[in-house]
């Protein structure tokens, strides 16, 4: 029996948002699709982007995995992905989303826990009726001063900040493969500091 795991990255569609810290979710799932030589295609029966292959290195053979960009704004992602999910008929799930709460470049990967204010999340545990899925959490760190958090999120990355989020992206995408592997334990072990 094929085992499929959904792997969401959240973000935002467009062009404007494409290097924002709100948008780390697609980069990374854009990421595991390179690595999987996969593409991006709307799907058949969601309002999102994905793209389906089987097996990153470690996983059995049998594993197929669906990565998925929902087509709308991040604060309305549930519905999508809940689509998917209803699709492959699994519960599967790993979400891949920006932390303001962790500090630039930091990765944790987690099982359940709250929205803690985060659209994305609060969208799918309201479609979903649960939040219990795998979370990688990107950090994004705080913004400086006075400015808006959801302002900071939308901004892109300052230039400086680039080359520790190509890291974090790499790091992001080892961690989600590592954890379909080998399980949450051995993840937290690893990647979360």
């Amino acid at each position: 029996m094929t085992e499929s795991w959904v792997v969401v990255g959240l973000g935002n569609p467009g062009r404007e948002y494409q290097r924002t810290r709100h948008n780390v979710g697609y980069l990374v799932v854009e990421e595991l699709a390179g690595r999987l030589g996969l593409q991006f295609a709307r799907h058949r029966r969601a309002h999102a982007d994905a793209a389906e292959g089987h097996a990153f290195v470690g996983t059995p053979q049998h594993c197929r995995v669906v990565l998925v960009k929902a087509r709308t704004y991040m604060n309305e992602s549930g519905g999508p992905v809940k689509a998917v999910l209803d699709f492959t008929k699994t519960d599967n799930l790993v979400v891949i989303h920006d932390e303001l709460d962790i500090p630039l470049g930091a990765l944790r990967v987690k099982h359940g826990g709250g929205d803690n204010g985060h659209n994305g999340l609060r969208s799918l545990r309201k479609s979903l009726g649960h939040g219990d899925f795998y979370r990688v959490r990107c950090g994004v760190g705080r913004p400086m001063g006075r400015q808006d958090p959801a302002d900071y999120l939308l901004s892109d990355f300052r230039a400086a900040e680039r080359s520790e989020v190509a890291l974090m992206v790499a790091e992001a995408a080892d961690a989600t493969e590592f954890l379909l592997a080998n399980g949450l334990d051995a993840t937290q072990s690893r990647f979360n500091r």
